[in-house]
């Protein structure tokens, strides 16, 4: 699962990105807080119990710890070990098909690259 997911993603998985992405971003840091599972499902407009599916994928991959009673926390190493695995999948799944796509519109990867910032 990535921080980089599609419009028809399952909103678990949108969810699970956009905390990814805050993690990588350095939002949320190791032995940070992350929010309540009422907290994020109320601004995202989501049912407590996706949230909470989302969560737990986290804490199954290991980058967060639940402390009971308390909440849940990032834990040490999350950060980077969520970029490898970001990178992974971004060379495995998303690369090829971005390559395919500029090769198909016969865009310049060098014109494309000196865009960056427009």
């Amino acid at each position: 699962m990535t921080a980089l997911n599609s419009d028809d993603s399952p909103v678990y998985i949108k969810l699970r990105g956009t905390i990814s992405a805050a993690i990588l971003r350095g939002e949320y840091r190791a032995g940070d807080q992350l929010p309540s599972v009422r907290a994020l499902a109320a601004e995202h407009g989501a049912n407590p119990l996706t949230v909470a599916k989302a969560y737990q994928s986290f804490q199954d991959d290991g980058y967060v710890e639940v402390r009971r009673g308390v909440g849940m926390f990032v834990l040490p190493g999350a950060a980077e070990k969520l970029r490898l695995a970001e990178r992974e999948h971004f060379i495995r799944d998303s690369w090829p098909r971005i390559r395919a796509h500029i090769k198909l519109l016969g865009l310049d990867t060098e014109e494309l690259l000196e865009r960056e910032g427009a």
